[in-house]
């Protein structure tokens, strides 16, 4: 369907990848993945057309319909959801209303033997099969059951794109491309603005409608249910496996250590090579053999080995000051905003040392009632929090607080106290901040890099209540699973507010769901709470 040849991309002077080629078959479902930095992204941009390689060529059969959702995107501001959503199916109504037109026209001329009425007729034709070889769908069934599975609820279908937030219009712009059912989807992190229920929405539709799919995503479990492929893009060349995520991993693992074993051998080698030429370079009688391993040192081609093994690194808490038994408890809690009533009744005690997720769609009001925690806003009902509690709280604004005249470095350098200061250098390298990425000021990094920062700052602070507002949005897998692993080692008490169920598993033990109105305390884990949930809806459908 797609073939990638030769492809090169040169960036500030530097090779992103290098004489890369590979096709995409259909029902292809390929995982893009590498380190932040590696070029994944850019190479979605050149599949998808939106950026030119520096040497190569994409290329695939006339009428190949192409999808693109990239990471950041604004829609029209002056439609509804709805009708930003129709826009999909554009062409398709200009091209019956241009057919319409010319059958109009044809019917008013009565020139039947001219060449150009002739020409008319040809016209009609060509794009009249053009337009009935199109599927037949109803289009206005197929955008409400989209914008529903996506999250959208019926009320907000006529609402302006204008009153939601990026995350949102986000999916819209994915609808639009569900909608279109695209040869080949391209997707660069699909679900970072999505909640557990679209995300599972979005994997069933992959799965079961989509035709091709290359997919960049550090969602683990979304991306090993949906894939059957993955790419791996790394030191400017890509390895090709026909693996599904968590496969694809012990390919490269073994990959990996073969790579090392090469070149420890190639090593060992070259240092009893060069001790043979630096005992013998002034021996007449080993001139010849010293010029030949001279030569054949000089024509080595070195064994490179993938990227670096920082398994090993551990990030620690600092110990937390003791709280109370109860740091969180809540008496009839509620929000509204005017008319809008969020959720109401809210009754729960979080015991210290809790692991607590807070779950639901998007709106339903996690992040009001972790605003509400923190004192933020006003709300019903009675909120106490307990004896010494000292809270620690990231949300997205976090990243605009950070000092923007201070260096990465600096910005950690100032809080970091005990042994952690001697291992900044591998924090800020674990969060995707090593060498001179460490020099740069806060105020040239972007939003997401800022987010990191902000992140990695607030762990190094000796606190007791853990408050984290979608923490893994701009995180790689592997600063996932080293933040994961220091929250489990954490002795103080977390609550997350997450959709991603990975990074939940294992982490948390208690589920608070939102929905309805209401926040439903569940005693298990995500993946115990996933599938109760399941057997619920299917208890409701059967009631039905």
């Amino acid at each position: 369907m797609l073939s990638a040849d030769s492809l090169t991309v040169e960036f500030n002077g530097k090779t992103l990848f290098q004489d890369i080629s590979f096709v995409i078959n259909e029902k292809d479902r390929i995982a893009l993945m590498g380190k932040n930095g590696a070029g994944k992204s850019t190479l979605l941009k050149v599949l998808a057309g939106a950026r030119e390689p520096n040497r190569g060529k994409v290329s695939f059969p006339k009428g190949t319909v192409v999808a693109y959702l990239p990471q950041h995107l604004l829609t029209n501001d002056t439609r509804t959801v709805f009708e930003e959503t129709a826009q999909t199916f554009s062409e398709i109504h200009n091209m019956e209303a241009e057919i319409a037109a010319l059958n109009e026209e044809l019917s008013t001329r009565t020139d039947y033997e001219s060449d150009s009425y002739m020409e008319l007729i040809e016209q009609v034709s060509a794009l009249s099969e053009q337009f009935y070889s199109i599927e037949e769908i109803n289009y206005d069934a197929d955008i409400e059951k989209t914008l529903l599975g996506l999250g959208f609820s019926r009320d907000e279908f006529h609402r302006n794109t204008s009153e939601f937030s990026g995350g949102w219009r986000m999916r819209i712009e994915l609808a639009k491309i569900l909608l279109r059912r695209p040869d080949i989807i391209l997707l660069d992190e699909p679900t970072n603005h999505l909640d557990i229920e679209s995300i599972q929405w979005l994997e069933e539709f992959l799965i079961n409608s989509a035709k091709a799919v290359v997919v960049i995503s550090h969602d683990r479990a979304f991306v090993d249910n949906i894939t059957t492929r993955t790419i791996e893009v790394t030191m400017g060349r890509i390895y090709d496996y026909k693996a599904k995520y968590s496969h694809y991993l012990e390919l490269r693992k073994e990959r990996r250590e073969q790579q090392q074993k090469q070149f420890d051998e190639q090593q060992k080698m070259i240092a009893e090579n060069m001790e043979f030429i630096e005992r013998f370079k002034g021996t007449y009688s080993k001139t010849l053999q010293v010029q030949s391993r001279v030569k054949m040192l000089e024509k080595i081609v070195p064994v490179e080995v993938d990227d670096v093994d920082s398994s090993r690194l551990r990030l620690k808490f600092p110990p937390s000051p003791r709280s109370g038994n109860y740091p969180v408890s809540a008496e009839m809690v509620g929000k509204s905003y005017g008319e809008k009533r969020i959720y109401q009744h809210a009754n729960f005690m979080i015991e210290r040392g809790e692991k607590i997720a807070f779950v639901g769609k998007n709106g339903e009001g996690k992040s009001t009632l972790v605003k509400s925690i923190m004192g933020e806003i006003e709300h019903e009902g009675k909120l106490t929090l307990g004896h010494n509690v000292k809270i620690g709280y990231f949300a997205q604004n976090q990243a605009a607080m950070l000092d923007e005249n201070l260096t990465v470095f600096q910005t950690i350098d100032d809080i970091a106290v005990g042994d952690i200061r001697n291992k900044i250098k591998d924090l800020l390298g674990a969060f995707m901040f090593g060498g001179d990425e460490s020099l740069k000021k806060v105020k040239i990094l972007s939003g997401g890099e800022r987010t990191r920062l902000a992140l990695l700052k607030l762990l190094l602070e000796p606190v007791n209540l853990l408050i984290l507002d979608e923490p893994t949005n701009h995180l790689d897998m592997r600063t996932k699973d080293i933040l994961k692993q220091a929250l489990i080692d954490y002795d103080g008490t977390l609550i997350v507010v997450s959709h991603d169920r990975d990074f939940l598993d294992g982490l948390v033990t208690k589920v608070y769901e939102f929905g309805g109105g209401k926040v439903t305390e569940h005693l298990e884990d995500i993946y115990g709470f996933l599938a109760k949930k399941k057997m619920e809806n299917l208890r409701e459908i059967e009631r039905k």
